[in-house]
């Protein structure tokens, strides 16, 4: 079972890129932390397996892509690389959106947050537990 794959953390939240990258480091997962978009877009290079990507970025004084538009870059550079959307929020078009865009999953920011997402990364990397 080979674990020992590479999976972007995208999202300007410390605290959730904290808590979600020491569970999947301590799964076996080799984790990058990124803070925006466009730094998880520079590191494309390094090629991940997946990407877990934050809808909403914000950055005081400075305009940052948002989601949708990294994801849309993503999926230039990388088209076969899988990604999971984070959103704080449950607006139904959003997600409409993001499925028509081809997005992979769509983990919902609440108390669920760190089960749903490794049952999705276990899914679409299909790791056998």
């Amino acid at each position: 079972m080979d674990k020992s794959k590479l999976i972007f953390v995208v999202d300007d939240d410390p605290f959730v890129t904290s808590l979600v990258s020491k569970r999947l480091t301590s799964k076996g997962y080799k984790v990058e932390a990124f803070e925006y978009g466009e730094d998880c877009l520079e590191a494309m290079k390094k090629k991940p397996d997946l990407i877990i990507l934050d809808y909403y970025f914000t950055k005081p004084g400075h305009k940052v892509m948002d989601g949708m538009e990294v994801f849309d870059r993503i999926k230039e550079i990388s088209p076969d690389v899988n990604v999971i959307m984070l959103s704080g929020q449950e607006r139904g078009e959003i997600v409409l959106e993001l499925a028509r865009k081809g997005i992979d999953d769509y983990v919902i920011k609440d108390n669920n947050l760190i089960d749903n997402l490794e049952n999705s990364i276990r899914e679409l990397l299909e790791i056998e537990e």
